[in-house]
């Protein structure tokens, strides 16, 4: 399969000289949707690349999307796809902002609530988190890659998952006790927690129910830690700002917390639609 990149919104560039083939044998679908075909308008040598072509299409393209290019007579197929470097940040500030798992998913919930009474134990179970979902995330996509779908065993992707993550969790425990055990008091059981987190065990689900790439799956992993660690953190300050606040009793603890956090989400809808490249 030869390689193939976008220029812009609306071109192609191939690797190869199409000038000759004609227009209405070239087929140009993205992965996602293979029955429906982008209609190509046009084919014109590359002014930069010797022996490249330049091809223009009617509709717009998503530079996060991957396509295949085939010319039938040629028997040849290109793929089309995101560089490395754009794959990972458009990913990783997807996962943390335009998808965040708390605000928009709405998952983690027992955790975010019962760390983010202070700013500094928020932010140890931020980085904590951020490291054992990126860790989870990476061992979870190569325990699955080579041996649960090599083996036909998909049906105990839960069970392996919690496990990987329970070990991961185990190992946390143990560090933070011997290194900050002030900080381990202050987590109790939400660092236990961890290890039936709804985020902490989605990332690995969604990575193997779409076949992700390596790449994108540690930066899913990665995103998601960080977009937890920037709520954690968002809610933390929030809130100890309104325990100086003359709040009525019937709304303190979580009422409150609730409202907040119902706040934060609405103004995490504002990333919604947001493209972060053409």
């Amino acid at each position: 399969m030869d390689n193939a990149k976008l220029l812009s919104k609306t071109q192609i560039l191939v690797d190869s000289d199409l000038t000759r083939v004609p227009m209405h044998t070239l087929k140009l679908v993205q992965q996602d949707e293979a029955d429906i075909q982008i209609p190509v308008v046009a084919v014109a040598p590359s002014a930069d690349a010797e022996g490249a072509t330049v091809i223009t299409v009617a509709d717009k393209l998503d530079a996060e999307a991957h396509y295949l290019l085939s010319a039938r007579e040629l028997g040849k197929t290109w793929a089309i796809g995101p560089s490395i470097t754009t794959l990972m940040i458009s990913t990783i500030l997807s996962a943390a902002l335009i998808n965040n798992f708390v605000f928009t998913r709405y998952l983690g919930l027992c955790v975010f609530f019962g760390v983010t009474r202070k700013k500094d134990t928020a932010i140890g179970m931020g980085v904590t988190f951020t490291v054992v979902a990126f860790l989870s995330g990476l061992i979870s996509w190569l325990f699955h890659h080579f041996a649960l779908a090599p083996l036909k065993l998909e049906f105990l992707q839960i069970i392996a998952f919690i496990g990987v993550v329970a070990c991961l969790v185990q190992a946390s425990d143990s560090i933070l006790r011997k290194i900050r055990p002030t900080l381990h008091r202050k987590f109790g059981i939400y660092l236990v927690l961890i290890t039936t987190n709804c985020i902490i065990l989605a990332v690995p689900l969604l990575n193997a129910s779409k076949h992700a790439g390596f790449v994108e799956s540690i930066s899913l992993s990665m995103g998601a830690g960080l977009g937890f660690a920037l709520a954690l953190f968002l809610m933390s300050c929030a809130r100890e700002k309104v325990e100086l606040a003359p709040v009525p009793p019937v709304f303190r603890g979580l009422p409150v917390a609730f409202i907040i956090a119902g706040l934060f989400a609405l103004s995490f809808l504002g990333f919604s639609g947001l493209k972060l490249f053409f």
